[in-house]
């Protein structure tokens, strides 16, 4: 496949760093060639993730990755002093383009979904299945208990959304309004919190492994 006039544009050799930070037509160029490549690399994402995107065709596709190369460039502007060069600038640019085109799906994807934020009471079952075995049905009433006297509720709601309901964390962040960090810190807290308390009630070995059963 011959390549396009963008394509060869793209490949051409160019100080991306030093180009992106020298106001002037050079800057410009260089914006403009960064643009291309984190959109290239934003439609690859997004077709990939196209199943999470039933109901929509090439329409809605290119209009999310254009979203997610537009918020691409701005973040790799606002880190473009951590870049190391310990790989080549378009590797380290594309990712930026990959994870916020992951991003704009999963959002998308959840626009007209609710999240609950239902707490333990409302999310557990008590009543064991009948085919369960006796040892795997102990376990999961110990993981129960510990959900109910080990994490506060607002741990417990954050568990279940992530952990159970497969809410993506950026989602519930901007639901919560908080941030992605936060929620992995209540997420760290809450499973730290889970280990402990099995931990000592025997139903894990300090090392993780799996305790005696009770």
């Amino acid at each position: 496949m011959i390549p396009t006039s963008r394509e060869t544009d793209l490949e051409e050799p160019v100080d991306w760093p030093t180009a992106l930070l020298v106001p002037g037509a050079r800057q410009d160029d260089a914006l403009r060639r960064l643009h291309l490549l984190m959109v290239r690399a934003a439609r690859h994402q997004v077709w990939r993730m196209r199943e999470l995107l039933e109901g929509h065709g090439p329409e809605l596709y290119d209009e999310l990755a254009n979203s997610a190369a537009d918020e691409a460039v701005t973040v790799l502007l606002a880190k473009l002093d951590t870049f190391e060069g310990r790989s080549r600038f378009t590797t380290w640019a594309y990712k930026f383009a990959i994870l916020q085109a992951a991003t704009e799906v999963r959002r998308q994807s959840w626009a007209q979904r609710e999240v609950t934020l239902e707490d333990w009471e409302t999310w557990c079952d008590p009543r064991p299945e009948p085919e369960q075995e006796a040892e795997a049905s102990d376990l999961a009433s110990a993981v129960e208990r510990a959900m109910a006297v080990a994490l506060t509720p607002y741990q417990r709601k954050i568990a279940v959304a992530l952990l159970v309901d497969q809410v993506p964390i950026d989602v519930l962040a901007e639901r919560l309004g908080t941030t992605r960090g936060a929620l992995y810190k209540a997420l760290h807290e809450a499973r730290g919190r889970l280990r402990a308390h099995l931990v000592a009630h025997g139903y894990l070995a300090a090392d993780g492994r799996r305790g005696g059963s009770r």
